[in-house]
């Protein structure tokens, strides 16, 4: 085998994997946002679960793919940790579609002329002709992702083309026939196959090159055997790397594809090896084809997944003890938020359960405010993710709320339940914008760490005035809307002009230490943009609490209706004004 071969061989992988990229990321583009509400709704029991991840990683041909998608869909809230092992039981059985795919090469030359269009070789090119096509002369974003799947069904098996060429050299070779014979010991084969599909990240990939290399006629049963095996553990490595700084729960996740995969194939080696050593297997140093690569694999996926469905605590037990729970490690605003269509006929029912859905809006958004400043000046990675989690249901949340209303004012509503839909509809944008604010403030912390940014000590004690301030105007914002209580809601804006006056102050203050050199630039801009997402999360809730005092009734500015409210400065306005001048009036320091 001469170089070229090497770097045709490595060529040929490289489009096999750049192929199966291609195909799953149309299909996912194709998908859309289905793909997720067919996750959501297809796992409530285990059984269908386990068939959904047959029938997902069947379609986008990579158990890697699905598994890191259940992990991502786990981590945000979206599954549990229960439907998610489910999912990733069967992605075992999908991902052996591909190696199926690439048998039908077997098929004879002297097969009829329909047979002969499935094989790979004659089907590769028509799909990358019709592929190319449809993304080169199609506007439709439908087809152009349908082509881009029929392209990178095209490259992948151009790819594996590649690689059975390149190994052609192999047939008359000596050391690898001697390399075969040493892949028989079942530890050794195992390793190589995991390690190998480790490196490359896909046992779809993997097992494809084992079936290119039974071209040379040198891989006996002995030696694919233990290869398939190893494959299947090394294709763990995606999914626990997925699962690097994600929440319990997803590790979870990881955890319990990769003691699914170790403990089936300890299985099958205790079974295979036993049954070889005490009966015997003629066959045993027979050579394969890709055939029986293909089915073996398939078998062995699905067998294992049969075997451990009734036993699948076991592994839940597995995962929980490998990663267990930890004080703070459980946050309740981050499981999913049960919005029941069948309460539509009770309308007073859905409207108190999409009340207690924007509830939790209002939690999450102050749980990120609360966090953001001390993210910011300190960079912490695990409180950031935690944020951006939070975020991302957040604005789950703001969509699933928004179709329940908009589903719930389609039924006989009475005027005080259509005020009420009508002020959550409106409130529930309010909350998830003040969460993209705090997130603002959370994402610049990578920035400051990145540039070295630092900011002095009275900038740090600015900060802290104005944090306190926004905290509690979010507080009162919150506590008024789980309450409807308008006295609280009167309260909001007197805070919150305080907090624009603060930040005006802020500004004139930075610009003076920016004039005699006692701010940098850098620190300066990004001091600057927090002061303006603090101020946007107060305006937020002053236009919380104007929906509340104006009955629910659309406004286009609520701040400006408070505004109004209190134009002639009532004594009680007056009052909290003075109350809360002196409760955040900036040090000495800062004058």
């Amino acid at each position: 085998m001469t170089f070229f071969d090497v770097v045709t061989l490595l060529g040929g992988l490289g489009l096999f994997l750049y192929g199966m990229y291609v195909m799953g990321d149309g299909l996912e583009r194709l998908a859309g946002s289905r793909l997720e509400r067919i996750l959501q709704k297809l796992t409530s029991n285990l059984f269908k679960a386990t068939l959904l991840g047959v029938v997902i990683t069947g379609i986008i041909q990579s158990s890697s793919a699905t598994t890191v998608i259940v992990v991502g869909f786990v981590n945000s809230g979206i599954m549990s940790f229960g439907q998610a092992l489910g999912v990733v039981m069967g992605a075992n059985i999908g991902t052996t579609v591909t190696g199926q795919i690439i048998r039908l090469s077997d098929i004879s030359p002297d097969a009829g002329f329909f047979l002969q269009l499935l094989k790979p070789s004659t089907l590769a090119p028509i799909a990358a002709i019709v592929g190319a096509s449809l993304n080169m002369f199609c506007k439709e974003s439908k087809k152009r992702n349908l082509g881009q799947i029929l392209l990178g069904f095209g490259v992948l098996f151009t790819g594996m083309f590649m690689m059975e060429g390149a190994m052609e050299p192999l047939h008359d070779s000596r050391w690898f026939r001697d390399f075969i014979v040493t892949l028989e010991n079942p530890v050794l084969g195992v390793l190589v196959g995991a390690m190998f599909t480790g490196i490359i990240q896909s046992s779809s990939a993997s097992i494809g090159i084992l079936q290119a290399l039974t071209t040379t006629g040198h891989i006996t049963w002995g030696a694919a055997v233990p290869i398939v095996l190893g494959a299947n553990i090394g294709t763990c490595v995606t999914a626990i790397l997925a699962s690097i700084g994600a929440s319990r729960a997803a590790r979870r996740v990881a955890v319990s594809h990769l003691y699914f995969n170790v403990l089936g194939s300890f299985i099958c080696i205790a079974l295979v090896y036993g049954y070889v050593g005490i009966f015997g297997a003629p066959f045993w140093g027979d050579t394969v084809n890709m055939g029986d690569v293909a089915m073996f694999h398939t078998v062995f996926n699905v067998g294992g997944t049969l075997i451990f469905l009734p036993f699948y605590k076991v592994l839940v037990r597995l995962a929980e003890l490998t990663v267990p729970e930890k004080a703070g490690d459980v946050h309740p605003e981050l499981l999913p938020t049960a919005l029941d269509p069948r309460l539509y006929a009770n309308p007073a029912s859905a409207i108190a359960q999409a009340r207690a859905a924007v509830r939790k809006m209002a939690a999450l958004s102050a749980l990120i405010v609360k966090d953001a400043k001390s993210i910011l000046l300190t960079n912490d990675q695990e409180a950031a993710r935690l944020a951006n989690q939070r975020e991302e249901n957040l604005d789950k949340l703001e969509v699933s709320v928004s179709n329940y209303l908009v589903g719930v004012t389609g039924f006989d509503l009475d005027e005080r339940e259509s005020r009420e839909a009508t002020m959550l509809l409106s409130s529930v944008g309010e909350f998830e914008r003040i969460g993209d604010y705090a997130i603002n403030i959370v994402q610049r912390a990578g920035e400051v760490y990145d540039k070295g940014i630092t900011f002095s000590d009275t900038a740090k004690r600015e900060l802290d005035v104005l944090d306190n301030a926004v905290a509690e105007v979010l507080e009162i914002c919150a506590a008024a809307f789980a309450g409807s209580d308008l006295a609280l809601a009167a309260k909001v804006e007197p805070l919150e002009e305080t907090i624009d006056e603060i930040c005006e102050r802020l500004r004139e203050l930075h610009i003076e230490r920016l004039k005699t050199g006692q701010c940098k630039i850098e620190s300066g801009i990004v001091f600057v943009e927090v002061l303006a997402d603090y101020e946007r999360i107060s305006d937020h809730c002053s236009n919380i609490a104007g929906k509340l005092i104006g009955g629910g009734e659309k406004s286009p500015d609520a701040h400006a209706l408070l505004r109004e409210m209190h134009s002639g400065r009532a004594a009680a306005y007056n009052e909290l004004m003075a109350y809360y001048h002196e409760k955040y009036k900036l040090s000495e320091n800062s004058q």
